[in-house]
């Protein structure tokens, strides 16, 4: 699942808790009717381009606050993922501003990412090439 798709859905879902619907905040209801989020997600999945996120991936994002929003880190993320791609590498470490991706390119997919503030003192395996973008 692409990082975008994935917070556009978290904001569109209404949670129940006991019995109680929990709409999120800022979201409107009319949002969420037109379908389950399973089919909701199903359909972002079938229109997916771009990198995906593994869950591990995910929940470090989120530990980390790292926002793909600014300085266009998501594209420029698909971008180096792509130059890899063209130089035939397999798992890349893809260096976007001051955030590092170790990516599987043959799966399209991050596997752990990094801040700023973690990368000294660092050791990168099972790498088979790095990309700045």
């Amino acid at each position: 699942m692409l990082i975008s798709e994935y917070l556009a859905l978290r904001s569109q879902i209404s949670v129940t808790t006991g019995g109680t619907a929990v709409q999120p905040a800022g979201t409107a209801k009319e949002a969420v009717q037109g379908g389950s989020f399973a089919e909701a997600l199903q359909q972002k999945l079938d229109e997916k381009s771009g990198v995906e996120f593994s869950k591990h991936a995910m929940q470090r994002l989120e530990e980390r606050s790292i926002d793909l929003d600014q300085d266009s880190t998501l594209e420029r993320l698909n971008r180096g993922v792509e130059l890899a791609a063209g130089k035939g590498s397999s798992e890349t470490l893809v260096l976007v501003g001051r955030n590092a991706f170790v990516v599987s390119v043959k799966n399209n997919k991050v596997i752990t990412t990094l801040s700023d503030s973690e990368l000294n003192g660092n050791v990168f395996t099972n790498i088979d090439s790095t990309v700045i973008v």
